[in-house]
């Protein structure tokens, strides 16, 4: 059985979703970040930057979400294109998640709802730039229905970041190909099951069995 140890975040949200889509058996292990259960020594041995979410399979332990996206897929078939080019447009729009969405919709978040002083021009420059990252999906989605062809796991990596835009305090107006496709990713039940957000759901179980669609 593969353990996921995760947390009720955008990344750690990818990886049950993922697992949920390719219907894998799992199990969550929950850690509360708020009493800093990532840094104790013995999740520090699973992910050495004491971060959700990881993975462990058969002892093989996995950490960083975007990794353990692809440790999945290439493990599995699911989610991944089986020819090389197919496969480096999933990775490419995986990557623009990591080194883009995720990071500039964090310090977003850290500026705009938690840092004790409004600091206004840094406020201004991480919504304009996730608002600017926000305008590369739209104009890419015009045209497709898919970031990298069929649904991969480079659309549940930045679906899951770009659902929380509000919180970030930035809104997809004139963003019409954008919301589209953030309604279509919401509506399968896989992300439905992975995320509870989708459909206003609850969390999944803490022992839980993935269904194989």
């Amino acid at each position: 059985m593969l353990t996921l140890y995760t947390a009720a975040t955008p990344n750690g949200y990818k990886v049950s979703v993922a697992l949920e889509e390719m219907g894998l058996p799992y199990e969550v292990r929950k850690l509360n970040l708020y009493k800093a259960e990532q840094k104790e020594p013995w999740f520090l041995a699973i992910n050495p930057n004491g971060g959700v979410p990881a993975i462990v399979d058969g002892g093989f332990a996995v950490f960083k979400s975007g990794a353990c996206l692809l440790y999945l897929a290439l493990k599995t078939g699911p989610l991944m294109p089986a020819d090389p080019r197919g496969q480096s447009q999933v990775e490419q729009w995986l990557m623009f998640q990591m080194g883009g969405i995720g990071p500039m919709m964090g310090q977003a978040n850290v500026f705009f709802r938690y840092f004790p002083e409004k600091i206004q021009p840094a406020i201004d420059r991480c919504q304009g730039e996730v608002r600017r990252l926000f305008a590369v999906l739209d104009n890419h989605l015009a045209n497709h229905e898919y970031l990298a062809g069929d649904y991969s796991i480079a659309d549940i990596a930045n679906w899951c970041w770009v659902r929380t835009y509000a919180w970030s305090g930035v809104e997809l107006d004139g963003l019409d190909h954008l919301r589209r496709w953030t309604a279509t990713v919401a509506a399968r039940p896989g992300a439905q099951r992975g995320h509870p957000g989708a459909r206003g759901r609850r969390r999944p179980h803490e022992k839980r069995a993935g269904r194989r669609r």
